[in-house]
C-alpha cells in the first residue's frame, strides 16, 4: 500500500467500558462527571438504542467477532458446557476484528481485559492454562501488543495475574491502579503507532466500573455527600434530565424502583451506602480522565481527526451481591504486599481502599440503568442497553441523537466499512462464518437505514427478539412478554393477549435463531455450569 493510501486511513479505537449502566455518563443525565466522553458525544453521535449482550464475555466475543455469541463459541461464559457455541472461547471460524485489521495492514492494539479465552475461575492461579489452545491470548487472536488481564476480574490496586504480550508482569505493591496503567500502555501503544508511520486499531477494554469497588482517594472525595439522598431521588432525578436533554425520543414513564431493592427511608446504613455508589461514580470519573489522556496524546501526535473511535458498555449495571460466599470465594484475599484482603460487603468498612472487596448491588445498578427494568444477565432492557458514542472529525458532521436500534455485532462491519478492509471467506486456512452485523456507515453519514434482519438475545435461559419497534421478551422459566418498544421501552405495557398473531411471529423467529446457533435448554446447562463453578446460584 502506497503512502498517501496509508495517510488516508482512520486509526480506529473502541473504547468499552465494564458494567456500566445505560444512564451513567454525564451526557445521559448523570450527576458522574464524564467531561472528555460526553465532549465526544457532543461532536459525535450518539446512539440511545445500542444493544449489548446482557454480560462481559458474550458482548466481547460479539464485538471482536460480528457474530452472535453462540456463533462466536461464547454462549454463556468461559466455562466449557461441551457444545462450540458454548465452549467458552473464540471459535476458529470465527475471524476476529484485530485478525482481519491486522491483514488489511493495520498494527493491532489491546490494553484491559480480554474475558474471551476460557475459563479461568480457578482459585489458583498456577492451574490457569495461559495460552493453550482451550485459553487463547490475544496475541494469539491477532493482537501485535497486548498488556491487561485474561480473566474477567481484577483487584484495581492488586492484580492477581497481568500479562505483557506473551508474559506474565509483576506490578507495584505500593502504586498501581489498573484504569490507569491500562491508560499508560493504551498510549505508548499509540506512540510507538505513529512514530513507525503505522495506521493503529486499538482495543481499549476497561474493567471499569465492574467490582471490586476500588477508587482513588482523590476522586471518591468529589462524591462525598452525593449520594446521601439515596437511589429513590436519583433515578427520579436522572430521568428527568434525560428527558431535559433529549437523549430518548420520547418522555416514557420511568419504570418502578425493582421490588428487591428498599424504599431509602428504610434504609439503615445511609451513609454507608452512599459511600458504596460514591466509589462507583469515582472508578467512572477515573475511567473518563483515562479516555481524556488518550485523546490528548491523538491531539498531540496530530491523530485526532484522523482516528474513529467507538464507546460503549458491555451489558448493564450489575445488581450482583458480593457476598462473602459469593462470586469472592474465586478471588485471592491477599494483597500483593502481603496484606489480607477484607471480602464481602461489611457495613463496618468504608468502601474504596485496597484492602476491601465490595460491589455497589441491586439497588445502586437500579438507579444506573433507569429508566429500564433489571440488569446485566437479563435481556430486558435494563441489561442490554447501552449509549454508544462514535466520534470521527474527519468524515462525520456532530449529529442529533440516533434512535436507530442497533447491536454490538454491528460494530465490526462498520469498523471494516470505514477503513476499506475486506471480511475474507476464510483465514488461516479455514472457511469463516459470514458476519451476523451489518454495517452502520449509513447512519453515521446521515442517510436512512433499516435493518434488514431481527435481533436476537439469549443469556442463561433470558431471551428476546427484537422486530421493528416491537420486542418479544422472557425471563429463564418464565413467560413471554411483548412490548412496543417505540411507545414503551421502560417494559411497562405487557401487550401479550393483545396481538396473538404478532407473538406467533416473534416466538417462531427466536426459535429458528436458537435452533440455528445452538442455544442450549438452560435447565439442562445450569446444573453443568453450578458443578463446574461451585456455585449455587449462577443468576446473581
Amino acid at each position: 500500500m502506497s503512502a498517501s493510501a496509508e495517510a488516508k486511513r482512520p486509526n480506529v479505537i473502541v473504547i468499552l467500558v465494564d458494567d456500566m449502566g445505560f444512564g451513567d455518563l454525564g451526557c445521559m443525565g448523570s450527576e458522574i462527571r464524564t467531561p472528555n466522553i460526553d465532549r465526544l458525544a457532543a461532536k459525535g453521535v450518539l446512539f440511545s438504542s445500542m444493544y449489548n449482550c446482557a454480560r462481559c464475555c458474550p458482548t466481547r466475543a460479539a464485538l471482536l467477532t460480528g457474530l452472535y455469541p453462540h456463533n462466536a463459541g461464547i454462549g454463556h461464559m468461559g466455562a466449557n458446557l461441551g457444545t462450540k457455541a458454548y465452549q467458552g472461547f473464540l471459535r476458529n471460524d470465527a475471524a476476529t476484528i484485530a485478525e482481519l485489521m491486522r491483514l488489511g495492514g493495520y498494527r493491532t492494539l489491546m490494553s484491559g481485559k480480554w474475558h474471551v479465552g476460557g475459563d479461568f475461575h480457578a482459585r489458583l492461579v498456577d492451574s490457569w492454562r495461559v495460552g493453550d489452545v482451550d485459553h487463547p491470548t490475544p496475541r494469539q487472536r491477532g493482537f501485535d501488543r497486548f498488556y491487561g488481564i485474561i480473566d474477567g476480574v481484577t483487584h484495581y490496586f492488586s492484580p492477581h495475574f497481568m500479562m505483557e504480550d506473551d508474559s506474565q508482569v509483576e506490578v507495584s505493591p505500593t502504586d498501581f491502579y489498573f484504569t490507569d496503567a491500562i491508560t499508560d500502555k493504551a498510549v505508548g501503544m499509540v506512540e510507538e503507532s505513529v512514530a513507525q508511520g503505522k495506521s493503529f486499531f486499538l482495543y481499549l477494554a476497561h474493567a471499569a466500573p465492574h467490582w471490586p469497588l476500588h477508587a482513588r482517594e482523590e476522586d471518591i472525595a468529589k462524591y462525598d455527600g452525593v449520594y446521601n439522598s439515596g437511589w429513590d431521588k436519583l433515578r427520579g432525578a436522572r430521568h428527568e434530565e434525560m428527558a431535559s436533554r433529549g437523549v430518548l425520543p420520547h418522555r416514557w414513564a420511568l419504570s418502578p424502583r425493582d421490588e428487591a431493592a428498599p424504599d431509602w427511608r428504610e434504609v439503615k446504613a445511609k451513609d454507608w451506602e452512599a459511600d458504596r455508589m460514591a466509589v462507583y461514580a469515582a472508578m467512572i470519573d477515573r475511567m473518563d480522565q483515562s479516555i481524556g489522556r488518550v485523546l490528548a496524546t491523538l491531539q498531540k501526535l496530530g491523530q485526532y481527526d484522523d482516528t474513529l473511535i467507538l464507546f460503549l458498555s458491555d451489558n448493564g449495571g450489575c445488581a450482583e451481591f458480593m457476598a462473602e460466599d459469593g462470586w469472592a470465594k474465586f478471588m485471592p484475599d491477599i494483597h500483593n504486599d502481603g496484606r489480607r484482603i477484607d471480602m464481602g460487603n461489611k457495613v463496618s468498612l468504608r468502601p474504596g481502599g485496597p484492602l476491601t472487596y465490595m460491589s455497589y448491588d441491586l439497588p445502586w445498578a437500579n438507579v444506573s440503568n433507569a429508566p429500564f427494568r433489571l440488569f446485566k444477565h437479563w435481556v430486558h432492557e435494563g441489561g442490554i442497553s447501552t449509549p454508544m458514542i462514535v466520534h470521527w472529525p474527519r468524515r462525520f458532521q456532530a449529529q442529533k441523537v440516533i434512535h436507530t436500534p442497533c447491536h454490538v455485532i454491528d460494530i465490526l462491519p462498520t469498523i471494516l466499512a470505514a477503513t476499506g478492509v475486506l471480511y475474507p471467506l476464510e483465514l488461516g486456512g479455514e472457511a469463516i462464518q459470514p458476519i451476523d452485523g451489518e454495517s452502520l456507515m449509513p447512519l453515521l453519514e446521515g442517510k436512512a437505514w433499516k435493518r434488514e434482519k431481527p435481533l436476537f438475545w439469549e443469556h442463561e435461559g433470558n431471551a428476546a427478539v427484537r422486530i421493528g419497534d416491537f420486542k418479544l421478551v422472557r425471563k429463564f422459566n418464565e413467560s413471554w412478554e411483548l412490548y412496543d418498544m417505540e411507545l414503551d421501552r421502560t417494559e411497562l405495557t405487557d401487550l401479550v393477549g393483545k396481538n396473538d398473531l404478532l407473538k406467533t411471529r416473534l416466538v417462531r423467529e427466536y426459535e429458528h435463531w436458537a435452533s440455528s446457533v445452538g442455544v442450549l435448554d438452560w435447565s439442562s446447562a445450569l446444573p453443568v455450569l453450578q458443578r463446574l463453578w461451585g456455585l449455587d446460584d449462577v443468576n446473581g
